[in-house]
């Protein structure tokens, strides 16, 4: 990401001052196996149905119906939490989600048909909690209008960034070592006893909604609102068709193996920009960060298309890692500073959902172009999903004129 004017603060001062925050610790280090859980759950599903079924096409059945249902359920489940609150209704979906997890398991362990399999994984789907929504909604609780809340939510970003590296490694060893549905059963443990941990740091939930406060959906339905679920869709996109166009890069020069670590370059150079951003006080408008990131990420999709190479890919694929932390940073602040605090989670949730569509649709569209061309047809996919959400960017710029 191009250097912007800013005071650099030490890193371990600023971040040690957000977590001096009255109760921040606790539930920040609360939820961390909830984080991990979450990661290991959609790759859980996918072995769990793969090794009773033989087939990846039921396991994508299942869990593609997973992720539909967690995108649509998951703002109507959010505005609950901010009706209700955190500490009544987080307990419920945790039981809900358990009860459909196990149901899921015993259906496949038992041999039921695929039908069975995608209403099941459908309702697990619809009851996962949204634990990143609501710990950003305990952030800017404790934060809001103060110059650390920023940091924050890097570090969010960067505990979520780490939980998603460790979380698929982790289910894929315990599920072909031991069983697969060992993995999903581990996976929604981590994911209960984070969630209930959580639940229990009564301090730092904010306060419900008053009634009537939550209900009027223009708090929502406002342009600057919408670009940034834009943006997310646009970010989404990219990172399903890069999913896509890496491994088929990789299986096309004959070297398979490197798929996922090629992948995992980008997340990497993302976890320590996004510590160093975090640590950084800067004077540019959030907006402007924002389109910045968003041409740095298009920009530097460029060399994707002319990579031959893995040791070319490799340094093509550190480039996006500059801009993916600062993103998800800035798209935090401005979605913190653009919507109501009673509707705070729903709206977490609602950017959320969209990152979760557009990865759907970017690696299905990524798929079917890699598929009657290559793979630099693949990366144009991902440029092309750079393109849109660096216009859906300037339209959250614009708006706030």
């Amino acid at each position: 990401m191009p250097a912007l004017t800013g005071r650099i603060d030490a890193p371990t001062n600023t971040y040690a001052a957000v977590l001096r925050t009255p109760g921040a610790w606790k539930f920040y280090l609360a939820a961390a196996p909830a984080r991990i859980g979450i990661a290991m759950t959609g790759l859980g599903i996918v072995w769990l149905v793969h090794g009773s079924t033989g087939s990846y096409a039921a396991a994508g059945s299942v869990t593609g119906g997973f992720a539909v249902a967690e995108a649509v359920a998951g703002p109507q489940v959010a505005r609950l939490i901010d009706r209700f609150g955190q500490t009544r209704m987080l307990p419920v979906t945790l039981l809900a989600h358990a009860t459909t997890m196990a149901l899921l398991i015993g259906l496949t362990v038992s041999h039921a048909s695929l039908w069975s399999l995608i209403v099941a994984g459908v309702l697990a789907g619809g009851s996962l909690p949204q634990l990143s929504a609501q710990t950003g909604a305990r952030w800017s609780h404790a934060l809001r209008d103060t110059p650390l809340l920023s940091t924050a939510f890097a570090l969010e970003a960067f505990s979520v960034g780490i939980a998603f590296m460790v979380g698929p490694g982790l289910v894929g060893i315990v599920s072909s070592s031991i069983s697969p549905a060992i993995g999903s059963i581990l996976a929604t443990s981590l994911l209960l006893s984070g969630g209930f941990l959580l639940a229990v740091q009564r301090g730092t939930a904010p306060p419900p909604s008053t009634p009537g406060h939550h209900q009027s959906p223009k708090r929502l339905l406002h342009k600057r609102f919408v670009g940034l679920v834009g943006t997310n869709v646009g970010i989404g996109l990219f990172f399903g068709s890069m999913q896509v166009s890496v491994t088929a890069f990789a299986v096309a020069r004959g070297t398979p193996g490197l798929a996922g670590p090629l992948y995992s370059i980008t997340s990497l150079v993302s976890l320590f920009a996004g510590l160093l951003y975090g640590a950084r006080r800067w004077r540019i408008a959030p907006e402007t960060q924002f389109v910045i990131a968003f041409v740095w990420l298009t920009v530097s999709c460029l060399p994707l298309i002319a990579v031959h190479s893995p040791l070319t890919a490799a340094f093509a694929l550190a480039l996006p890692g500059l801009a993916i932390a600062p993103f998800q940073t800035l798209s935090a602040v401005l979605t913190e500073s653009a919507v109501d605090s009673a509707v705070l989670t729903q709206a977490f949730t609602w950017v959320n959902s969209g990152g979760a569509a557009g990865m759907a649709l970017g690696s299905a569209f990524a798929g079917w172009v890699v598929d009657g061309h290559n793979p630099q047809y693949g990366f144009a996919v991902a440029l092309g999903a750079a393109l849109m959400a660096t216009a859906m960017a300037v339209t959250v710029k614009v708006s706030n004129r």
